[in-house]
Protein backbone atom coordinates (compact mmCIF):
# COMPACT_ATOMS: atom_id res chain seq x y z
CA UNK A 1 0.00 0.00 0.00
CA UNK A 2 1.51 3.64 -0.82
CA UNK A 3 2.19 5.86 1.98
CA UNK A 4 -0.39 8.51 2.49
CA UNK A 5 2.04 11.33 0.48
CA UNK A 6 2.55 8.78 -2.12
CA UNK A 7 -0.83 8.06 -2.50
CA UNK A 8 -1.88 11.78 -2.44
CA UNK A 9 0.54 12.43 -5.20
CA UNK A 10 -0.69 9.67 -7.53
CA UNK A 11 -4.70 10.17 -6.73
CA UNK A 12 -3.61 14.25 -8.14
CA UNK A 13 -1.83 12.94 -11.18
CA UNK A 14 -4.75 10.04 -11.75
CA UNK A 15 -7.32 12.94 -11.15
CA UNK A 16 -6.24 15.36 -14.20
CA UNK A 17 -4.34 17.72 -11.86
CA UNK A 18 -0.93 19.03 -12.67
CA UNK A 19 2.53 17.36 -10.74
CA UNK A 20 4.92 19.61 -9.37
CA UNK A 21 8.87 19.43 -9.53
CA UNK A 22 8.65 18.02 -5.57
CA UNK A 23 6.03 15.69 -6.34
CA UNK A 24 8.07 14.33 -9.28
CA UNK A 25 11.04 13.94 -7.12
CA UNK A 26 8.87 11.82 -4.80
CA UNK A 27 7.66 9.52 -6.87
CA UNK A 28 11.44 9.03 -8.50
CA UNK A 29 12.71 8.21 -4.97
CA UNK A 30 9.29 5.96 -4.25
CA UNK A 31 10.57 2.51 -4.14
CA UNK A 32 6.84 1.26 -4.39
CA UNK A 33 6.86 0.52 -8.02
CA UNK A 34 3.61 -1.46 -8.46
CA UNK A 35 1.76 1.88 -7.15
CA UNK A 36 3.21 3.94 -9.60
CA UNK A 37 2.54 1.60 -12.30
CA UNK A 38 -1.38 1.46 -10.86
CA UNK A 39 -1.33 4.83 -11.46
CA UNK A 40 0.53 5.45 -14.36
CA UNK A 41 -2.05 2.97 -16.32
CA UNK A 42 -4.78 4.48 -15.01
CA UNK A 43 -3.82 7.70 -16.59
CA UNK A 44 -2.63 5.66 -20.00
CA UNK A 45 -6.28 4.66 -20.23
CA UNK A 46 -7.72 7.67 -20.16
CA UNK A 47 -5.85 8.81 -22.41
CA UNK A 48 -5.94 5.95 -25.12
CA UNK A 49 -8.02 3.35 -23.47
CA UNK A 50 -6.33 -0.17 -24.12
CA UNK A 51 -5.54 0.64 -27.68
CA UNK A 52 -1.28 0.01 -27.87
CA UNK A 53 0.20 1.76 -31.00
CA UNK A 54 3.28 0.38 -32.98
CA UNK A 55 4.14 1.01 -36.88
CA UNK A 56 5.76 -0.66 -39.39
CA UNK A 57 9.24 1.13 -39.95
CA UNK A 58 12.94 1.44 -41.63
CA UNK A 59 15.62 2.54 -39.58
CA UNK A 60 18.75 4.37 -41.91
CA UNK A 61 21.69 5.30 -40.24
CA UNK A 62 23.66 7.83 -43.00
CA UNK A 63 27.09 7.57 -41.63
CA UNK A 64 28.66 6.83 -38.46
CA UNK A 65 31.26 9.19 -38.98
CA UNK A 66 30.88 11.87 -36.08
CA UNK A 67 32.53 15.15 -34.94
CA UNK A 68 30.78 15.10 -31.57
CA UNK A 69 32.51 11.80 -30.30
CA UNK A 70 30.06 11.83 -27.16
CA UNK A 71 30.83 9.95 -24.25
CA UNK A 72 27.87 8.17 -24.25
CA UNK A 73 27.93 7.04 -27.66
CA UNK A 74 29.24 3.65 -29.13
CA UNK A 75 28.31 4.16 -32.44
CA UNK A 76 30.02 7.78 -34.28
CA UNK A 77 34.21 6.95 -35.25
CA UNK A 78 36.30 9.35 -36.35
CA UNK A 79 37.05 9.33 -40.40
CA UNK A 80 40.24 6.95 -40.12
CA UNK A 81 38.44 4.32 -38.00
CA UNK A 82 37.75 0.90 -39.58
CA UNK A 83 34.60 1.00 -38.83
CA UNK A 84 33.78 4.27 -40.67
CA UNK A 85 31.60 4.31 -43.56
CA UNK A 86 29.07 6.79 -45.24
CA UNK A 87 25.96 5.90 -47.56
CA UNK A 88 25.57 6.97 -50.96
CA UNK A 89 22.32 8.27 -52.27
CA UNK A 90 22.37 4.80 -53.80
CA UNK A 91 22.98 2.91 -50.61
CA UNK A 92 20.30 4.56 -48.92
CA UNK A 93 17.54 3.63 -52.05
CA UNK A 94 18.96 0.38 -51.90
CA UNK A 95 18.51 0.03 -48.24
CA UNK A 96 14.80 1.73 -49.10
CA UNK A 97 14.18 -0.84 -51.77
CA UNK A 98 15.39 -3.72 -49.39
CA UNK A 99 12.41 -2.70 -46.69
CA UNK A 100 9.33 -2.51 -49.16
CA UNK A 101 7.98 -5.75 -48.92
CA UNK A 102 7.57 -5.47 -45.18
CA UNK A 103 4.87 -3.01 -45.99
CA UNK A 104 6.77 -0.28 -44.09
CA UNK A 105 5.22 3.46 -43.74
CA UNK A 106 7.95 5.40 -42.38
CA UNK A 107 11.41 5.83 -43.23
CA UNK A 108 13.40 6.64 -39.71
CA UNK A 109 16.64 8.41 -40.65
CA UNK A 110 19.56 10.03 -38.06
CA UNK A 111 23.07 9.98 -38.33
CA UNK A 112 26.27 11.64 -36.54
CA UNK A 113 27.77 14.76 -37.62
CA UNK A 114 30.15 14.25 -40.18
CA UNK A 115 32.81 16.92 -41.10
CA UNK A 116 32.43 17.09 -44.99
CA UNK A 117 29.52 16.43 -45.61
CA UNK A 118 27.47 19.16 -47.14
CA UNK A 119 23.72 20.39 -45.72
CA UNK A 120 22.66 19.45 -49.85
CA UNK A 121 23.84 16.11 -48.96
CA UNK A 122 20.78 15.54 -46.82
CA UNK A 123 18.69 17.76 -48.42
CA UNK A 124 19.05 15.49 -51.75
CA UNK A 125 18.66 12.17 -49.65
CA UNK A 126 15.02 13.14 -48.12
CA UNK A 127 14.42 14.54 -52.15
CA UNK A 128 14.96 11.35 -53.92
CA UNK A 129 13.74 9.17 -51.09
CA UNK A 130 10.37 11.56 -51.10
CA UNK A 131 10.27 11.37 -54.93
CA UNK A 132 10.80 7.72 -55.07
CA UNK A 133 8.48 6.45 -52.31
CA UNK A 134 5.97 9.36 -52.39
CA UNK A 135 3.76 7.61 -49.98
CA UNK A 136 6.28 6.61 -46.94
CA UNK A 137 6.36 9.10 -44.38
CA UNK A 138 9.80 10.64 -43.95
CA UNK A 139 10.86 11.39 -39.79
CA UNK A 140 14.37 12.62 -39.44
CA UNK A 141 17.20 14.29 -38.52
CA UNK A 142 17.12 14.93 -34.34
CA UNK A 143 17.57 18.95 -33.36
CA UNK A 144 21.47 18.62 -33.05
CA UNK A 145 21.44 17.35 -36.62
CA UNK A 146 19.52 20.43 -37.68
CA UNK A 147 22.06 22.68 -35.78
CA UNK A 148 24.83 20.91 -37.30
CA UNK A 149 23.63 21.70 -40.88
CA UNK A 150 22.70 25.04 -39.85
CA UNK A 151 26.26 25.71 -38.34
CA UNK A 152 27.84 23.88 -41.50
CA UNK A 153 25.67 26.02 -44.10
CA UNK A 154 25.75 29.24 -42.68
CA UNK A 155 21.66 28.97 -42.72
CA UNK A 156 19.55 30.20 -40.18
CA UNK A 157 17.56 26.92 -38.39
CA UNK A 158 13.99 27.94 -39.66
CA UNK A 159 15.72 28.07 -43.23
CA UNK A 160 17.58 24.52 -42.82
CA UNK A 161 14.29 23.09 -41.44
CA UNK A 162 11.53 24.67 -44.42
CA UNK A 163 14.08 23.52 -46.63
CA UNK A 164 14.33 19.88 -46.06
CA UNK A 165 10.13 19.78 -45.19
CA UNK A 166 9.89 21.26 -48.66
CA UNK A 167 11.98 18.61 -49.80
CA UNK A 168 10.09 15.72 -48.24
CA UNK A 169 10.68 15.56 -44.23
CA UNK A 170 7.49 15.04 -42.75
CA UNK A 171 8.05 15.10 -39.16
CA UNK A 172 11.25 14.98 -36.81
CA UNK A 173 12.91 12.32 -34.12
CA UNK A 174 13.13 13.04 -30.33
CA UNK A 175 17.07 11.54 -30.25
CA UNK A 176 19.77 13.93 -29.00
CA UNK A 177 18.36 15.55 -26.01
CA UNK A 178 19.91 13.29 -23.97
CA UNK A 179 19.48 15.27 -20.68
CA UNK A 180 18.68 18.92 -20.63
CA UNK A 181 20.97 19.69 -18.50
CA UNK A 182 24.08 22.18 -18.85
CA UNK A 183 26.51 19.90 -15.89
CA UNK A 184 25.48 16.88 -18.27
CA UNK A 185 26.50 18.23 -21.33
CA UNK A 186 29.42 19.86 -20.27
CA UNK A 187 30.58 17.03 -19.25
CA UNK A 188 29.41 14.19 -21.96
CA UNK A 189 28.84 16.17 -24.96
CA UNK A 190 30.15 19.44 -25.00
CA UNK A 191 30.44 19.29 -29.28
CA UNK A 192 26.50 19.19 -29.75
CA UNK A 193 23.75 21.55 -29.30
CA UNK A 194 23.09 22.68 -26.11
CA UNK A 195 20.36 21.78 -23.95
CA UNK A 196 18.52 25.27 -24.74
CA UNK A 197 19.38 24.74 -28.76
CA UNK A 198 17.81 21.82 -28.67
CA UNK A 199 14.79 23.42 -27.37
CA UNK A 200 14.73 26.23 -29.75
CA UNK A 201 15.04 23.76 -32.88
CA UNK A 202 11.92 21.87 -31.60
CA UNK A 203 10.63 24.86 -31.24
CA UNK A 204 10.98 26.22 -34.37
CA UNK A 205 10.10 23.14 -36.34
CA UNK A 206 6.67 22.40 -34.00
CA UNK A 207 6.11 26.18 -35.09
CA UNK A 208 6.26 25.75 -39.20
CA UNK A 209 4.32 22.75 -38.81
CA UNK A 210 6.36 19.99 -37.98
CA UNK A 211 5.97 17.12 -35.21
CA UNK A 212 8.38 15.83 -33.48
CA UNK A 213 8.70 13.45 -30.58
CA UNK A 214 11.12 14.00 -27.65
CA UNK A 215 13.80 11.87 -25.32
CA UNK A 216 15.78 11.44 -22.37
CA UNK A 217 18.57 9.18 -22.52
CA UNK A 218 19.14 8.32 -18.59
CA UNK A 219 21.07 6.02 -16.53
CA UNK A 220 24.41 7.56 -16.88
CA UNK A 221 25.73 10.78 -14.42
CA UNK A 222 22.23 12.20 -14.24
CA UNK A 223 20.91 12.92 -10.96
CA UNK A 224 16.65 12.36 -9.93
CA UNK A 225 16.47 16.51 -10.08
CA UNK A 226 18.27 16.73 -13.50
CA UNK A 227 15.53 13.94 -14.71
CA UNK A 228 12.41 15.66 -13.56
CA UNK A 229 13.97 19.44 -14.99
CA UNK A 230 14.40 17.41 -17.89
CA UNK A 231 10.48 16.56 -17.86
CA UNK A 232 9.32 20.08 -17.26
CA UNK A 233 11.33 21.29 -19.64
CA UNK A 234 9.17 19.24 -22.32
CA UNK A 235 6.42 19.62 -20.81
CA UNK A 236 6.81 23.43 -20.64
CA UNK A 237 7.51 23.65 -24.43
CA UNK A 238 4.05 21.04 -25.19
CA UNK A 239 1.96 23.70 -23.46
CA UNK A 240 3.49 25.95 -26.07
CA UNK A 241 3.54 24.31 -28.94
CA UNK A 242 1.49 21.05 -28.57
CA UNK A 243 3.93 19.72 -31.34
CA UNK A 244 5.77 16.23 -29.62
CA UNK A 245 3.91 13.14 -30.50
CA UNK A 246 5.50 10.74 -27.98
CA UNK A 247 8.27 10.65 -25.30
CA UNK A 248 10.69 7.96 -25.21
CA UNK A 249 12.81 7.46 -22.57
CA UNK A 250 15.97 5.42 -22.73
CA UNK A 251 18.29 4.00 -20.51
CA UNK A 252 21.92 4.23 -21.41
CA UNK A 253 23.79 1.56 -22.36
CA UNK A 254 27.75 1.77 -21.34
CA UNK A 255 29.05 -1.19 -23.48
CA UNK A 256 31.76 -0.08 -25.95
CA UNK A 257 31.73 3.52 -24.58
CA UNK A 258 33.86 5.77 -22.89
CA UNK A 259 31.32 5.26 -19.88
CA UNK A 260 31.82 1.56 -20.31
CA UNK A 261 32.32 1.01 -16.41
CA UNK A 262 28.67 1.95 -15.47
CA UNK A 263 25.87 -0.34 -15.08
CA UNK A 264 22.77 -0.04 -17.45
CA UNK A 265 19.63 0.45 -15.66
CA UNK A 266 18.00 -2.63 -14.22
CA UNK A 267 13.97 -3.11 -15.31
CA UNK A 268 13.25 -1.74 -12.09
CA UNK A 269 14.62 1.75 -12.92
CA UNK A 270 13.03 1.57 -16.38
CA UNK A 271 9.87 0.97 -15.66
CA UNK A 272 9.86 3.29 -13.04
CA UNK A 273 10.85 5.81 -15.66
CA UNK A 274 7.84 4.98 -17.91
CA UNK A 275 5.77 5.80 -14.62
CA UNK A 276 7.16 8.53 -13.66
CA UNK A 277 7.52 10.30 -17.02
CA UNK A 278 3.61 9.26 -18.24
CA UNK A 279 2.37 11.24 -14.70
CA UNK A 280 4.74 14.16 -15.06
CA UNK A 281 3.90 14.41 -18.93
CA UNK A 282 0.11 15.45 -18.53
CA UNK A 283 -0.05 17.11 -22.00
CA UNK A 284 2.05 14.05 -23.91
CA UNK A 285 -0.36 11.71 -25.31
CA UNK A 286 1.87 8.74 -25.76
CA UNK A 287 4.62 7.07 -23.86
CA UNK A 288 6.98 4.97 -25.90
CA UNK A 289 8.98 1.89 -25.26
CA UNK A 290 11.63 1.67 -27.44
CA UNK A 291 11.79 -2.33 -27.47
CA UNK A 292 15.55 -2.25 -28.77
CA UNK A 293 16.74 -0.16 -25.50
CA UNK A 294 15.12 -2.53 -23.31
CA UNK A 295 14.09 -5.38 -24.66
CA UNK A 296 11.06 -7.08 -25.69
CA UNK A 297 10.16 -8.52 -21.78
CA UNK A 298 10.80 -4.89 -20.03
CA UNK A 299 8.79 -3.24 -23.16
CA UNK A 300 6.02 -5.43 -22.36
CA UNK A 301 5.57 -5.05 -19.09
CA UNK A 302 6.14 -1.29 -19.65
CA UNK A 303 2.37 -1.58 -21.37
CA UNK A 304 0.93 -1.72 -17.18
CA UNK A 305 3.31 1.24 -16.52
CA UNK A 306 1.85 4.36 -18.27
CA UNK A 307 3.25 2.53 -22.35
CA UNK A 308 0.89 3.04 -24.65
CA UNK A 309 3.40 2.71 -28.17
CA UNK A 310 6.12 0.01 -28.66
CA UNK A 311 8.14 2.01 -31.62
CA UNK A 312 7.92 -0.30 -34.72
CA UNK A 313 9.39 -3.12 -36.97
CA UNK A 314 12.52 -1.01 -36.97
CA UNK A 315 14.97 -2.99 -39.86
CA UNK A 316 17.46 -2.59 -38.52
CA UNK A 317 18.74 -0.47 -36.02
CA UNK A 318 22.36 -0.01 -35.85
CA UNK A 319 23.05 2.91 -32.94
CA UNK A 320 21.89 0.62 -29.74
CA UNK A 321 23.51 -2.51 -30.84
CA UNK A 322 26.70 -0.62 -31.09
CA UNK A 323 26.67 -0.20 -27.42
CA UNK A 324 26.35 -3.74 -26.88
CA UNK A 325 22.46 -4.20 -27.29
CA UNK A 326 21.23 -7.92 -27.37
CA UNK A 327 18.16 -7.50 -28.30
CA UNK A 328 17.49 -8.19 -31.88
CA UNK A 329 17.59 -5.31 -34.91
CA UNK A 330 14.25 -5.92 -36.02
CA UNK A 331 10.80 -7.63 -34.89
CA UNK A 332 8.00 -9.20 -37.57
CA UNK A 333 4.61 -6.62 -37.21
CA UNK A 334 3.06 -10.71 -35.89
CA UNK A 335 5.22 -10.80 -32.87
CA UNK A 336 4.88 -7.15 -31.78
CA UNK A 337 1.07 -8.28 -32.10
CA UNK A 338 1.11 -10.98 -29.81
CA UNK A 339 3.31 -8.81 -27.39
CA UNK A 340 0.38 -6.28 -27.23
CA UNK A 341 -2.60 -9.09 -27.17
CA UNK A 342 -0.56 -10.62 -24.08
CA UNK A 343 -0.61 -8.14 -22.23
CA UNK A 344 -4.64 -7.62 -22.17
CA UNK A 345 -4.47 -4.59 -24.89
CA UNK A 346 -5.67 -3.90 -28.41
CA UNK A 347 -2.92 -3.51 -30.94
CA UNK A 348 -3.29 -0.54 -33.81
CA UNK A 349 -0.92 -0.26 -36.36
CA UNK A 350 -0.49 3.77 -37.11
CA UNK A 351 1.45 5.99 -39.36
CA UNK A 352 4.31 8.58 -37.72
CA UNK A 353 1.70 10.76 -36.91
CA UNK A 354 -0.84 8.67 -35.46
CA UNK A 355 -3.23 8.09 -37.88
CA UNK A 356 -4.66 4.77 -37.30
CA UNK A 357 -4.83 2.45 -39.75
CA UNK A 358 -6.10 -0.75 -38.73
CA UNK A 359 -6.99 -1.76 -35.39
CA UNK A 360 -6.30 -5.57 -35.21
CA UNK A 361 -9.30 -7.25 -33.38
CA UNK A 362 -8.73 -10.77 -32.30
CA UNK A 363 -9.73 -12.29 -35.40
CA UNK A 364 -7.05 -10.51 -36.83
CA UNK A 365 -4.54 -12.91 -35.04
CA UNK A 366 -5.39 -15.78 -37.27
CA UNK A 367 -5.03 -14.14 -40.14
CA UNK A 368 -1.50 -15.28 -41.87
CA UNK A 369 1.66 -12.80 -41.26
CA UNK A 370 2.23 -9.92 -43.61
CA UNK A 371 5.56 -9.13 -42.75
CA UNK A 372 8.71 -11.33 -42.03
CA UNK A 373 11.72 -10.77 -39.69
CA UNK A 374 14.65 -8.64 -41.45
Amino acid sequence: MASAHLDSILQKAVSGKRLSRDDGLSLLRSSDLLSLGKAAHAVKLQKTGQQVFFNVNCHINLTNICVSRCKFCAFSCGKEDARAYTMTVEDVMERARAALPTGITEFHIVSGLHPDLPFSYYADIIKTLKTAFRDIHIQAFTAVEIKYFADISGLPVEEVLVQLKSAGLGSMPGGGAEVLSTRIRDELCPKKASADEWLKVMKCAHRIGLKSNATMLYGHIDTAEERIDHLLKLRDLQDETGGFQSFIPLPFHPANTELSYMQKPRAYEELKLYAVSRLMLDNFTHIKAFWIMVGLPVAQLALKFGVDDLDGTVAEEKITHAAGAQTATAIAKDDLMRMIRESGNIPVERDTLYKVLKVYNESDSKQPSTTSRQ
